[in-house]
């Protein structure tokens, strides 16, 4: 079985965030870059399925060269390759269009995504590669087993979970829950020094023109100052609720 599992280059989610020329820009300084975490889930599983069933595991990026160190640091986890397409992933469909690529030259069995990415949150990659490829596709996937060219996979949805059968090739947009937390990876010293002789590809761009263009940024309002009220004034608390909060 091959497997491609499509890693995003994402800020740390402790990182501080700011925006430059105007807040059109995310400023990229000081900013430490990680797996995005949804991704880290499916890649996990991937690596299970190469060590119980012997599958080979791809991991693609569409990104800069500044990708490369999360690359390889998926490689350093287990996987045994990586690509890399030279493009800045600035829009959904451009992404899923040059992954579609690789898919189609590849023969992967299964692809598995991040449901989103943690920095854009746009959510539309995973349905794109999948309509874009002809593969059947399951979203905010958080269990999945396969059997020879059978899937069953766990779905979350509103108020429960959906088991669905489906057969290979397949897509799936994976979440926390995917596998345990507990049981991500982190790379070991042989890892990383194994992650340097594994083929690391880089592949051009194919046509594609972005259908989406983020124009402006703007963070959350700043949170007000707290008012403290003695515990024996009910009055005035219950004043500040009604006039001023007008929450009640």
């Amino acid at each position: 079985m091959k497997i491609l599992v499509c890693i995003s280059h994402v800020p740390d989610t402790t990182s501080k965030i700011n925006f430059i020329n105007g807040d059109t820009e995310f400023d990229t300084n000081g900013v430490q870059y990680v797996i995005n975490p949804n991704d880290e889930f499916g890649l996990t599983r991937a690596i299970w399925f190469k060590e119980q069933q012997g599958a080979n595991v791809t991991v693609v990026n569409v990104g800069g060269a500044d990708a490369e160190a999360t690359l390889r640091k998926a490689l350093a986890i287990g996987a045994d390759e990586a690509i890399r397409v030279n493009a800045n992933p600035t829009d959904g469909f451009f992404v899923a269009k040059q992954l579609a690529e690789v898919v189609k030259n590849g023969g992967y069995d299964l692809v598995i995504a991040g449901k989103e990415s943690l920095d854009y949150n746009g959510g539309m990659v995973p349905g794109m590669l999948a309509a874009l490829t002809g593969n059947d596709f399951v979203n905010s996937c958080i269990g999945l087993e396969i059997n020879g060219t059978s899937a069953k996979a766990v779905r979350e949805i509103d108020g429960g979970k959906e088991t669905i059968s489906a057969n290979l090739p397949l897509v799936i947009g994976g979440q926390k829950g995917l596998v345990e937390e507990k049981d991500l990876r982190i790379p070991n010293m042989r890892g990383i020094m194994t992650a340097r002789t594994k083929a690391l590809t880089i592949l051009e761009p194919v046509g594609a023109e972005n259908t989406t263009k983020a124009v402006k940024f703007e963070k959350p309002a700043a949170k007000s100052a707290v008012k403290l009220v003695s515990p024996d004034n009910l009055d005035e608390l219950i004043n500040l609720l009604h006039n001023e909060a007008k929450v009640i």
